[in-house]
């Protein structure tokens, strides 16, 4: 069966001057400013971007991905530490995602780890979602 969960946000205000608020509505777990200014601007100061929501959904996803993999070839992993780093650039937009996965994984070898970390690059739901280039630095911790 299929599952569909939500946001959504308010916005006022012309995109350079304005703000809003994006709120994770299925979870119910939290509100969280949103501005032009966060997406474009070194300090985020408090606020987030659709690339930094867009790199939790795509971190988070890989690692579900990975452990199942993992798991599958008999070696569920102790941790899986992963990163995601999404680029932006104004009148481009998300230029890539840049994975960065640390594990602990007990009778697994680094060559191993590695394959099996770019199965789950390619099969995770997010990267298939995403149309840009998306690297990958997989090693045991």
């Amino acid at each position: 069966m299929a599952t569909s969960r939500s946001a959504k946000t308010h916005w006022e205000g012309s995109l350079l001057k304005g703000g809003g608020s994006v709120e994770l509505a299925s979870s119910g777990i939290g509100t969280f400013e949103v501005t032009w200014a966060a997406r474009t601007e070194p300090d985020a100061s408090g606020r987030t971007s659709p690339e930094e929501l867009l790199a939790a959904a795509h971190s988070a996803c890989f690692s579900m991905a990975f452990s199942n993999i993992l798991d599958k070839a008999g070696h569920a992993p102790e941790s899986l530490e992963t990163s995601a780093v999404v680029g932006f650039q104004p009148g481009v937009g998300v230029t890539g995602s840049a994975l960065r996965v640390r594990g602990v994984v007990p009778g697994l070898s680094e060559d191993e780890f590695v394959a099996l970390a770019e199965q789950a690059k390619v099969n995770c739901p997010v990267s298939q979602a995403l149309s840009v280039e998306i690297t990958l630095d997989a090693a045991l911790a």
